[in-house]
This record gives C-alpha cells, sequence and structure tokens, in this order.
C-alpha cells in the first residue's frame, strides 16, 4: 500500500447505495444544432457530478490531488444513450462502486430526468490512481483503499451484475 497521508475530504462510511448527486442541469451551452445536449457533454456531466462523489463521500477528489500528489484518472469509459435532455433540464447521476483494487476503482452511473425520472445515459468507467510526481499507477493510501472496500461493499446488489459490460455492436435479428 502506499505511503500514508490523512484524508482532508469524505468520509468513512456508511456509505448510501447508491450515491445520488443531485441539483445537476443542462448548460445552455451544451446545447448542439438537434436543439438537445451534445453527445461530448455527456461525459462532462458525469465526470462533474463524479468529482463531487469522489470528494465529498471518497475523499478522492480535488482535495485529494491538492494535499496528497494523487489523483484518479479514467482510463475506459463507456457511454449509453437512452434518452435526449434538453436546454435547463435538471438531471441526478446514481453512482455504484462495483469493484475496487489497490490501485484501482470501477464504477457505474445512471443519469435521470428530474422530470420524469427516466433514464437518460449511463456510464461505466475505469479509474486508476495517478502519482502525480511520477505520472505513473500508484496504490491508493490505506485510508482510501478501506473507503473503497466499505462502499464496494454497501453496493453489492444482484442486479448491478447485469448492468455492467453491456456490448457494443450491430444487434441482427436471427
Amino acid at each position: 500500500m502506499s505511503e500514508e497521508t490523512e484524508p482532508k475530504s469524505g468520509h468513512d462510511g456508511p456509505y448510501p447505495a447508491p450515491v445520488v448527486v443531485r441539483g445537476l442541469s443542462v448548460d445552455p451551452g451544451w446545447i448542439d444544432y438537434n436543439g438537445h445536449m451534445n453527445v461530448g457533454y455527456y461525459g462532462v456531466a458525469f465526470d462533474q457530478a463524479l468529482e463531487v462523489m469522489l470528494d465529498e463521500h471518497l475523499g478522492l477528489g480535488e482535495t485529494y490531488v491538492r494535499t496528497a500528489g494523487h489523483g484518479p484518472y479514467i482510463l475506459q469509459s463507456h457511454l449509453h444513450f437512452t434518452r435526449e435532455l434538453l436546454e435547463g433540464a435538471g438531471y441526478t447521476i446514481h453512482y455504484w462502486l462495483a469493484d475496487t483494487d489497490a490501485k484501482r476503482l470501477h464504477y457505474y452511473a445512471e443519469m435521470f430526468a428530474e422530470e420524469d425520472g427516466a433514464l437518460c445515459a449511463t456510464q461505466e468507467a475505469l479509474i486508476v490512481n495517478v502519482s502525480q510526481s511520477t505520472g505513473r499507477s500508484a496504490p491508493f493510501p490505506d485510508w482510501a483503499q478501506t473507503r473503497l472496500a466499505r462502499m464496494a461493499a454497501a453496493h453489492e446488489h444482484p442486479d448491478l451484475a447485469a448492468r455492467l459490460g453491456a456490448p457494443l455492436g450491430i444487434r441482427r435479428n436471427s
């Protein structure tokens, strides 16, 4: 495990399952020529809410980067779009921590329209902890590994496994 630093944000649990980030809305600058949120801004929306979840719950957001010299880097992300969002529309994002190890975390998130609760998009991503001084992966500090393990345990749910690893491709009728 990595050298110890004391957490400067977040908490030691219990963690809600899922972690819900509320009070979000579609920025006018995110609207494309089709009149709805441009595909690229869904990633921005998920990332902004992820920062809230990482900092307020796990202590692994911007405060962690500034004080520990490490930070979370997304290695892989898969977005699935199910319904459009329009300018000014409110939305919430629900996060589940699907898995974790000494250096990585795997999460699944769902974006819901506040207006009617409809699922608008999902994101599944793999994050690695990176040392800002070396630019290489590094283990999370012990306190962070403990928090991640607690959250992953709180987020264990039989339906979650069915949502992970959605294949990408053209589905043909046989």
